[in-house]
């Protein structure tokens, strides 16, 4: 015989059972899909791995943060010159009233 006031799910994403109450929809329990344990070694390429995208990572932010200051410098200065030419009086429209 079923108990018919609490269903179980298995989760799509990661596998974990959830026991969920019919009456109330409340969560009565969570069980977490148990991941088989891998060997040291292969814990300790997967830490490397992720030690060098950090790296690659770091390296490149570094990169454009060396040039960053360059290209602001020549934004300013074309708008500096796109300034200059322009001969337009500037009226604040609050100014207006």
């Amino acid at each position: 015989m079923s108990d018919t006031t609490r269903f179980t799910l298995i989760c799509p994403c990661c596998e974990a059972t959830l026991t969920i109450d019919a009456n109330t929809g409340a969560l009565l329990s969570h069980e977490e899909k148990q991941k088989p344990l891998g060997s040291f070694e292969d814990m300790v390429k997967d830490l490397d791995k992720q030690k060098e995208v950090r790296e690659q990572m770091f390296a490149q932010e570094m990169s454009s943060h060396k040039d960053r200051g360059r290209l602001l410098e020549e934004k300013f200065q074309e708008a500096k010159k796109k300034a200059e030419k322009d001969t337009r009086i500037y009226r604040n429209p609050l100014d207006m009233d």
